[in-house]
């Protein structure tokens, strides 16, 4: 496994690429403003464009830490971010990353997301070297689990009241996929 940091990664449709100051805007305005976006997730809709910012000063600053992970979620006839996916925990003893995403309420249903997640299951695996990449969802979400199943991730089971979200304590589906499973049984360089 080897910490590459957020490097621009590129799909059929998609550009996903670190966010800059210049996104909060189009953050506030494309996503995290909207408390049906957010109703699944652990923060809260962004009352102002100002939230948006402070967010985004938060992540360009960590950039320059190559175990950080976090894209805006671009697409190529839109030009601008529409949602943000990015590894919110990791273990490097194990190898894992942990995605969390969210795209605006406009763009659901439209295979974005899935695009997004297949493209860093991609880059985990066979760029970075990482052995598992995981996430979860509420299961009042089942959408979201859709995506992952569509990426290839395995269900891994239901917690039940483990979690919280704005909706309040809550139970989360968990889904995985090892590298083993993502190149065939075939053995893995770490």
């Amino acid at each position: 496994m080897k910490h590459l940091g957020t490097k621009r990664v590129e799909t059929e449709r998609l550009i996903l690429r670190r966010f800059t100051m210049d996104d909060a805007d189009a953050m506030f305005r494309n996503w995290a403003n909207d408390p049906e976006v957010t109703k699944y997730l652990t923060w809260p809709a962004h009352p102002s464009v100002e939230v948006s910012r402070m967010v985004l000063e938060s992540w360009v600053f960590q950039y320059d830490d190559n175990a950080f992970y976090q894209w805006a979620i671009v697409p190529r006839d839109i030009g601008e971010p529409v949602g943000s996916i990015g590894a919110v925990h990791g273990r490097d003893e194990i190898a894992m990353v942990h995605i969390g995403y969210c795209i605006g309420k406009k763009w659901w249903k439209q295979g974005i997301t899935s695009e997004a997640l297949t493209a860093l299951i991609r880059f985990f695996f066979e760029e970075a070297g990482m052995n598992r990449v995981e996430s979860r969802h509420d299961p009042h979400n089942p959408n979201s689990g859709r995506v992952m199943k569509k990426c290839g991730m395995k269900y891994e089971g239901t917690m039940r009241q483990a979690d919280i979200n704005n909706q309040g304590i809550c139970d989360f589906s968990e889904y995985g996929i090892l590298a083993e499973d993502y190149f065939g049984g075939k053995q893995v360089e770490k």
